[in-house]
């Protein structure tokens, strides 16, 4: 067997290839979170991280944090990625592990915590009515490798109840039933959309002006849908990991929401000191019952010189924002323009890297570079502005990211696109994309059911 370094608290378990089964056993503690890889692939298929019960939680409203440990709460005003980076910071373990997450910082950040970051217009309506950011601290976490097929419980153990608690996760972890807990979840009333045709060419139409005017060169547009339901989401999301795969998948479980994200793209990536960013911008439909078109489909994406364009300009944003804080002249794009086929779509990727100053860190990239410019458009600002002025609600966690953030520095990030919230009896999800000069508002607004597909195939399943 591959030797692995591990950190100082570890034991190892059973290698199960669905590691939900682990996640059935820990789903009932505080703050479960399950970053599901999907197995999409040899790199970023390799790891699901699954861990519960935070000993440090902070939950961001507006500009105001609240910061829980051991039973005891305070509120600040200071920058939360402030906060977040300056316990993690006291929390910097004497040796690091090569597992990518062993303990830190899991949670999300919401577009909205943007408004923090940069100065924009409040004009949309906030619908959602849950935090900006939920972050937990948490000191150990269930690792499976697929590459190896080996499977870690493992703590840096900053937290000293860790040790009190060891023996019961084992044991816990080790004794698992291999028998799902029966659950359910259905949807109930009609799905509305806050963009119908008009609209949404009322919004196309706008933008188009803007870019004229010179204004801006693209904007992402989105649409909101929303349908009423009940029951357990854990039920909805494992139906959807099994229909619509994909690569930063993630459950995260809440007292104040619940997410549901089968998302294909990484914001960020940190190891070490080395970055990396894949933007996606150009997308064609799958036709996986003809394997002639959908190949034909995916090869006009790669061919088309109007997709590579509209990604070009988000690499180059991209490449600008990451290099705030990375070390000059180190940033590359070392392969543009890469093909990636889901479930339902296929995608035009690009991979951008760099090499992180020594005086900035995971939060400190993340912050630089956030909201993601693949989903807010160039210059980010100006499109964040027009996105504010046309969308009529808030994003909340859409377009936001899902992140870990080790307590030994490693971060890996999605953007939560292709993802649903759950709150309150309600079910939302957003699609999008980017519209330029030569975009045709037909093709757009169908783009937006392409990417949704898979979701409307799995309210189908949860009437």
């Amino acid at each position: 067997m591959s030797q692995i370094i591990l950190p100082p608290l570890h034991h190892e378990l059973p290698y199960h290839r669905d590691s939900s089964l682990y996640f059935e056993a820990i789903r009932q503690k505080e703050w479960p979170i399950f970053l599901d890889s999907a197995q999409v692939s040899p790199e970023t298929g390799r790891y699901d991280i699954q861990a519960a019960a935070p000993y440090i939680t902070l939950t961001t409203v507006g500009k105001n944090t609240l910061i829980t440990q051991a039973g005891d709460s305070e509120l600040s005003d200071d920058d939360p990625f402030s906060l977040l980076q300056a316990i993690l910071k006291e929390n910097t373990p004497a040796q690091t592990s090569d597992l990518p997450f062993c303990g830190g910082a899991l949670g999300y950040f919401a577009y909205d915590l943007g408004r923090l970051i940069e100065s924009i217009p409040c004009q949309s309506l906030d619908a959602e009515h849950i935090p900006d950011m939920i972050m937990g601290v948490y000191d150990w976490a269930i690792v499976t490798d697929h590459q190896l097929q080996r499977c870690w419980l493992a703590s840096y153990a900053m937290n000293p109840d860790t040790h009190n608690e060891w023996d019961d996760l084992v044991s816990l972890l080790s004794n698992i039933n291999s028998e799902k807990e029966p659950t359910s979840f259905k949807v109930t009333g009609d799905l509305t959309c806050n963009l119908n045709r008009q609209q949404y060419q009322i919004a196309f139409d706008k933008i188009q002006h803007y870019i004229h005017e010179g204004d801006c060169y693209q904007v992402n547009l989105a649409k909101r849908f929303e349908i009423t339901a009940e029951g357990d989401p854990w039920f909805a999301y494992q139906l959807l990991r099994q229909q619509n795969s994909a690569p930063f998948s993630c459950y995260f479980s809440t007292p104040h929401v619940s997410i549901l994200s089968s998302s294909p793209e990484r914001l960020l990536k940190v190891d070490d000191n080395y970055v990396e960013t894949k933007p996606i911008k150009g997308t064609r439909p799958r036709d996986l019952t003809d394997p002639v078109r959908d190949k034909a489909l995916a090869d006009e994406l790669q061919a088309s010189e109007k997709d590579q364009a509209e990604n070009l300009m988000i690499v180059d944003l991209l490449r600008n924002d990451i290099g705030k804080v990375c070390v000059p002249g180190s940033i590359s794009v070392p392969k543009p323009f890469e093909l990636e086929s889901f479930a339902t779509v296929h995608h035009l990727v690009s991979t951008i890297t760099g090499t992180l100053a020594a005086d900035h860190d995971a939060v400190s990239l993340i912050r630089a570079c956030f909201p993601g410019g693949s989903i807010t458009g160039a210059p980010k600002l100006r499109s964040m502005e027009i996105i504010e002025e046309l969308e009529p609600n808030r994003r909340g966690i859409y377009c936001g990211s899902i992140a870990y953030i080790g307590f030994d520095g490693k971060m890996d990030s999605n953007i939560t696109i292709r993802t649903l919230i759950y709150s309150d009896n309600s079910l939302r999800f957003w699609a999008g994309g980017g519209i330029v000069a030569d975009s045709n508002v037909d093709d757009e607004f169908q783009e937006i059911d392409d990417k949704a597909a898979a979701i409307f195939k799995l309210l189908d399943q949860l009437k």
